[in-house]
């Protein structure tokens, strides 16, 4: 069964003066830079973040990934991911105490935890590699190290977000879409052989495409600065109802 069908039968802090090392080695394309887009869930409106679904490869105990760097032996464009959750029912101010779990696919396509069947032939069910949970500050934010997501059939590049409020119990369950310009991160690192993103652009689904993402990305769009040498950082804020 192909990824998109599984999908669709469910129904279900800038980059300033963070030094970001990459993981690899960088080639001839390290001069290239993205542009910066803005994330439309930060404007003046206060409404809560669009729900996604969490399948097919959540994961399996989130509880025992507190961590801060989920990149463990993945290798790619370096990536740091900063999330603010906001509070809906309280004039959209930063929720503290929210635990945060997030997930996303390596380099190449391919989740930890899952695999070994037609949905997803490498097997990696013995690994925990890209998931992490930290708890929001005072200020709403989390912050992941990780390495630049890849994508794979029927699905635009994105990462999984699931919040929880302080005592574990559900709020939501979203997913964060990038920036497709022409030199956006996405094209620009899926570009970058030298780091070992062997797929290029070629059968890649665009989010206006994307099974998940096309009715809208309006709240759900980060913005993506920093460029392939540098590696680049993801600001995004969800907003949800406590």
């Amino acid at each position: 069964m192909e990824r998109k069908q599984f999908l669709r039968g469910l129904g279900l802090v800038g980059l300033g003066s963070l030094a970001i090392p990459l993981f690899n080695s960088c080639g001839g394309d390290d001069d290239a830079t993205a542009t910066t887009t803005t994330n439309s869930s930060t404007s003046g409106t206060c409404s809560i973040t669009a729900s996604e679904t969490a399948g097919p490869f959540p994961t399996i105990t989130p509880s025992t990934l507190v961590k801060t760097d989920i990149s463990s032996d993945r290798t790619g464009v370096a990536f740091a991911i900063n999330i603010t959750v906001k509070n809906t029912n309280a004039s959209c101010a930063a929720l503290k105490g929210a635990i945060v779990d997030i997930w996303h696919c390596d380099k190449d396509g391919y989740y930890s935890e899952y695999g070994g069947t037609a949905m997803q032939t490498a097997n990696f069910t013995t690994v925990h590699f890209l998931r992490g949970r930290q708890t929001t500050d005072a200020n709403g934010l989390v912050t992941f190290t990780s390495i630049f997501p890849g994508w794979y059939s029927g699905r635009a590049t994105h990462i999984h977000v699931h919040v929880y409020n302080a005592a574990g119990t559900s709020l939501l369950v979203t997913q964060i879409a990038f920036p497709e310009a022409t030199n956006s991160a996405v094209v620009l690192v899926n570009l970058s052989t030298a780091n070992g993103y062997s797929k290029g652009m070629s059968g890649y689904t665009y989010n206006t495409s994307d099974n998940v993402f096309s009715d809208s990305v309006a709240n759900e769009l980060a913005t993506v600065t920093g460029s392939v040498a540098a590696g680049y950082v993801l600001t995004h804020t969800i907003n949800v109802a406590v």
